[in-house]
């Protein structure tokens, strides 16, 4: 070509790039940022919505669970009543709250009644059938008859946990922290006795056999810290920790009905109640023991439980000796009268003559357990082994006898 280098014309001419046909070299455009952020609200708009829907389903079906357990309770002479109620928790549960709860216990012989500040129950939305609750107290027990309160209950904590569909339920865990039960003796509260204290008391039950409906193995777990009963028994007047793990089988049903019914129909079963562990623990002495109790045709407790002692020697002058030995005085004297009444006559006859014969009778009875025991340890420390016989439901430690438990029916 006219005017082109020498050089230019030499060179083999290039082919151009050819596109592949039907293709399109268009520039490929993404989501406009408007679009990216219209769909985010409306996925946080159907999951909220959604959030919502769960949460008023799971409160019916947390309502519906409560107001089952209220009717079974109704059904065995348990009357609840709530002064002012309110249901809030959205949006991770749903909490119930009653103020000035009161109880019908209508069942009772005289009927009482039970009032308390408050109770709080709450469900978690993923499981509404698991009920959490708290009660505020004071609780106080009543006669109906319109007497003044009699027995008045208080803590710094009470949780209690349920878990089932009623009326069947699979679980029962109640937790008190620092409770205390006083006897009244005036409306004011004036002059209160107290019954009952501890640091800490718990106690577990569960279904571990059959179902509520039919031949229940229940077994139950009571754990207490620092506990005191000043005016049960000499023993338990010092602060006690516990630990009491049981199996009770023979049970017909759950369904609400006395106490006695149950016992009544565990007796006919032939069932009794399994002692898996058992451990008593106070500054100066330590008790573990296993064993069975049934029930005899007149309601009263029959078995053996087999128990180590570790501190024999200050557990004896606890079990009342004296009162046995006042009241041997009494008839051999032919007097009636109390057992201080008996020893006081000892002491008549030669001053001081009561303690020596307490210490060479608590001497004598511990010598003489020592003898008759089977040796072992617990944490390292001697101990011996006796029996704790209940026969018809009077109460036996080796030869001694420590009282009578009143028939279950």
């Amino acid at each position: 070509m006219p005017g082109e280098s020498p050089l230019n014309m030499m060179r083999e001419p290039q082919r151009g790039l050819r596109r592949p046909a039907g293709r399109s070299m268009r520039r490929r455009r993404g989501l406009a940022p408007w679009s990216i952020a219209a769909l985010a609200v409306m996925g946080v708009v159907a999951l909220a919505l959604i959030w919502v829907w769960l949460w008023y389903y799971a409160a019916q079906t947390a309502d519906r669970t409560l107001a089952g357990w209220v009717e079974r309770e109704a059904a065995a002479g348990r009357v609840y009543s709530c002064g002012t109620q309110a249901i809030g928790g959205f949006p991770f549960s749903i909490e119930v709250r009653c103020d000035s709860v009161g109880a019908a216990l209508n069942k009772l012989d005289p009927p009482y009644s039970l009032k308390a500040k408050g109770v709080a129950v709450a469900a978690e939305i993923y499981q509404p059938t698991r009920l959490l609750g708290e009660v505020m107290g004071p609780l106080v027990l009543a006669a109906q008859t319109g007497d003044a309160p009699q027995l008045r209950a208080d803590w710094s904590r009470a949780q209690w946990r349920v878990r089932g569909l009623p009326p069947d339920p699979q679980s029962l865990a109640i937790t008190l922290e620092r409770p205390h039960l006083d006897r009244l003796t005036h409306a004011g509260g004036s002059d209160a006795a107290r019954l009952f204290n501890a640091n800490h008391a718990d106690l577990q039950a569960r279904v571990i056999g059959g179902s509520p409906r039919s031949d229940p193995v229940i077994e139950t777990i009571v754990h207490l810290k620092g506990a005191a009963a000043p005016q049960l028994h000499a023993l338990t007047a010092e602060a006690t920790d516990a630990d009491l793990d049981v199996v009770i089988r023979g049970l017909k049903d759950l369904r609400p009905k006395p106490l006695a019914e149950h016992f009544r129909e565990m007796q006919a079963a032939g069932g009794g109640i399994d002692i898996k562990y058992l451990r008593i623990a106070q500054p100066d002495a330590t008790i573990v023991g296993t064993g069975k109790l049934g029930l005899t045709a007149q309601g009263k407790l029959d078995g053996l439980i087999r128990v180590a002692v570790v501190g024999i020697e200050a557990i004896v002058p606890r079990l009342g000796v004296d009162r046995l030995i006042g009241r041997g005085v009494n008839r051999i004297t032919g007097v009636a009268g109390t057992s201080e009444q008996g020893l006081s006559a000892l002491d008549r006859l030669v001053p001081g003559l009561s303690g020596a014969v307490r210490e060479g009778a608590n001497a004598s009875i511990i010598d003489n357990l020592k003898k008759m025991g089977e040796r072992t340890e617990i944490d390292n420390k001697p101990a011996i082994i006796l029996p704790l016989r209940i026969t018809e439901g009077a109460v036996y430690l080796g030869m001694i006898p420590l009282g009578d438990v009143p028939p279950l029916f």
